[in-house]
């Protein structure tokens, strides 16, 4: 059977138009695929659909996948990616992907980076994604209790490594509101919606330009929001804002400098020495 044969027969399956697949993109991007363990029939059509469209495979061996590919007839150019080239695999597939490319990485079976090849390779891609996160938090969803909200938010925002959380379209605008108001207004993140569905977007945005960028993608679909690591602050130019600034000296009203400056710069993510001088500084004024 010829290339545009086979590809008609693809076209011609009906469990592509019952499940929708054939009206799904797949943008230039590295699809991490699971692969059966023990029976072929376990494959979902996703995945086929993936194998069969993107241009090129990364296996584990490609000795294992060439069968499956035979079994569904894909014809999908095969590249190894195992434990002792993975590093410069890797790199080369980077060079794919940055030239617009569709790579999709399956291991002999199961999901690649779990005990198999491929995390190194995931890493990778996801730091070309333009996040320099090496640790990573999931929050989930967050509580409904306001209190318990900002508690929650505001210590994650102090901490440095990133963190993930889920939100749901009805609650997704006060989430990056409350998002917006405790991280540092440059602090990278992705606003994912619909993530695996066809109406898949993915955004990046700062801290302080998430509420518009909610706002453009409407309140429809599941959302993900990744928050990136905290970026190293210089103390030469790290200032409080005005509302900050304003609650700070109500709290040494109440207690001494230093304690005052120890919870601003818990509550607020800044540097405790920098909020202690801000408050210095307005004093002596």
């Amino acid at each position: 059977m010829t290339d545009p044969e086979i590809s008609e027969s693809w076209a011609r399956q009906p469990l592509w138009t019952a499940s929708g697949l054939d009206r799904q993109q797949l943008p230039s991007a590295l699809y991490v695929v699971a692969t059966p363990i023990g029976n072929a029939a376990d494959v979902t059509l996703r995945a086929l659909w993936v194998l069969r469209n993107a241009d090129c495979i990364a296996a584990e061996d490609t000795r294992v996948t060439a069968p499956l590919l035979k079994r569904y007839g894909i014809r999908t150019h095969l590249v190894a990616l195992h434990r002792h080239n993975e590093r410069g695999a890797s790199e080369q597939i980077l060079a794919r992907l940055g030239h617009g490319e569709r790579v999709a990485l399956v291991s002999d079976a199961g999901t690649p980076g779990v005990c198999d090849p491929g995390a190194v390779l995931v890493r990778a891609a996801l730091s070309a994604a333009g996040l320099q996160a090496q640790s990573v938090r999931l929050l989930g969803f967050l509580p409904t209790r306001v209190q318990a909200r900002r508690h929650l938010l505001q210590e994650a925002a102090a901490r440095s490594d990133g963190f993930v959380l889920f939100e749901a379209p009805h609650r997704i605008a006060r989430t990056a509101g409350e998002l917006a108001a405790v991280l540092e207004p440059a602090r990278r993140i992705v606003l994912a919606r619909e993530l695996t569905k066809m109406f898949e977007a993915v955004v990046q945005t700062t801290a302080a330009r998430l509420p518009q960028a909610v706002e453009q993608q409407g309140e429809r679909g599941e959302f993900v929001v990744v928050v990136d690591t905290r970026a190293a602050q210089d103390p030469d130019r790290v200032t409080l804002d005005d509302t900050s600034r304003r609650w700070l000296q109500a709290l040494a009203e109440e207690m001494p400098a230093a304690r005052a400056a120890a919870i601003a710069a818990k509550v607020t993510g800044v540097a405790r020495e920098v909020v202690y001088r801000s408050l210095l500084d307005s004093r002596s004024g």
